[in-house]
């Protein structure tokens, strides 16, 4: 078993890296290719006017992502499996049952956008790509290690960072950003509920809540802390770790977030394109930055995202089943060790693949996708913050003070979200 020092060293740097877990690679799936859309949307529609979410939301999404992190630490468990113990089993199949109709239409959406993606870049229709992006997700996560893939599509997903320059080069009217930023304002409107239920539902996903305690405990696993009783319980250490871990995951993906809708802000709204409907209209945003070979760099980026989210949002719905049914779990088992796990997670990219032959469109789909997350989410919360909060669970470990206001804060937020959205549409 792994001491309980060995991520620590006499420099912080790096010591801080060494830290650097699932917190990041949840926050980089997190700018999936329906976030990448959604925040597009935002900029191209309301200019500066959504800017104070990227901040609003980060404290509100780091709680939740910090709880669900600490289940995992603190019970040995994923969400699924400490829940199914503690509550009837009818709440947390209804939870599942949630999370998976939301993975399985954002994992359409997702391949929706890769495809259209390779569309623009190739001139091949985009039919063709989505059953083979779903196929060779599928086999890339089966058959290798999910962080070995992780670790190849990071740097393609490096490539958001361009939204920083091509923001700073479209010389955008910085005094009305930094108001915008700092000031929250709510256009309430037929189009500023949905694109702010949107918002809400890529940046707080209930797919990241059972994907970030489900790979705590793998992180548990691969020191070899093979049982329960083994992983049950965490240090000071292992606890600071993980907030520095989760922080830093969700801080870079609101960064990317705050800088697309930037740039689509100074270029899109500017030029008076308000309406989003194709990705090539979506990449005229990086022009500034990289002139005629802004489709590419957009492309590169939102199949490099999709690439990496895929597997996470298919994974956590298999993680949930598993748990609830105490299946043998873990992206690194080999298929013969755990059938079930990975069928589920197979069925649920091929059901993706299956709804994309509705024909909505791939942008229309990416942003519904969203606010489908948005709708979800609320009752996803309250789960996530009764179990951070029940001794019988937690023990000691249960949420402190800011961790509640932070966490219900979330909760309520979306809750009102989802219910201002009802009332604008009904």
């Amino acid at each position: 078993m792994s001491g309980p020092d060995e991520r620590h060293s006499h420099n912080p740097l790096v010591r801080y890296f060494r830290t650097l877990g699932p917190g990041l690679v949840t926050g980089a799936s997190d700018d999936d290719p329906s976030g990448v859309t959604t925040y597009a949307v935002a900029g191209a529609t309301f200019g500066t006017g959504m800017l104070w979410t990227a901040v609003v939301t980060l404290p509100l999404m780091a709680a939740i992502q910090l709880t669900c992190a600490r289940i995992g630490l603190v019970s040995g468990r994923g969400l699924a499996g400490a829940t199914r113990r503690h509550y009837p089993r009818w709440f947390l199949y209804g939870a599942c049952l949630l999370l998976l109709a939301a993975n399985v239409f954002n994992i359409a959406a997702d391949l929706a956008g890769m495809a259209d993606a390779a569309e623009m870049l190739t001139g091949v229709p985009s039919e063709f790509w989505v059953p083979l992006f779903g196929l060779g997700v599928i086999v890339a996560t089966v058959y290798t290690s999910y962080a070995r893939f992780a670790a190849w599509l990071k740097w393609l997903t490096a490539v958001l960072f361009a939204y920083i320059l091509s923001a700073v080069l479209a010389q955008p009217n910085w005094s009305a950003a930094l108001r915008d930023t700092l000031v929250p304002h709510v256009p309430w409107d037929a189009r500023a509920v949905p694109t702010l239920v949107g918002i809400l539902g890529t940046t707080i996903s209930p797919y990241l809540f059972f994907w970030q305690a489900s790979q705590e405990v793998e992180e548990e696993r691969a020191k070899g802390r093979r049982t329960v009783a083994e992983r049950r319980g965490a240090s000071d250490h292992e606890l600071r770790d993980a907030r520095q871990d989760v922080f830093t995951g969700m801080a870079f993906s609101n960064v990317v977030m705050y800088f697309i809708i930037l740039a689509t802000a100074a270029t899109l709204f500017r030029a008076g394109r308000n309406d989003i409907e194709t990705s090539r209209q979506a990449a005229e945003a990086l022009r500034p930055l990289a002139g005629d070979g802004a489709y590419l760099l957009f492309a590169v980026g939102l199949i490099g995202t999709g690439l990496l989210a895929t597997p996470v949002l298919a994974g956590s719905a298999s993680y949930a089943v598993a748990e609830l049914f105490a299946w043998r779990a873990g992206l690194d088992l080999k298929p013969s060790q755990a059938r079930r796990f990975y069928l589920v997670l197979g069925g649920a990219i091929v059901a993706g693949v299956l709804l994309n032959t509705l024909g909505l469109g791939a942008i229309r789909m990416l942003f519904l996708s969203a606010i489908i997350n948005g709708l979800l989410a609320p009752p996803l919360m309250l789960l996530v913050m009764l179990v951070g909060n029940n001794r019988a669970i937690m023990g000691t470990q249960v949420n402190g003070v800011w961790l509640n206001v932070f966490g219900w804060g979330a909760t309520a937020v979306m809750t009102l979200a989802m219910l201002a959205f009802l009332w604008t549409s009904f």
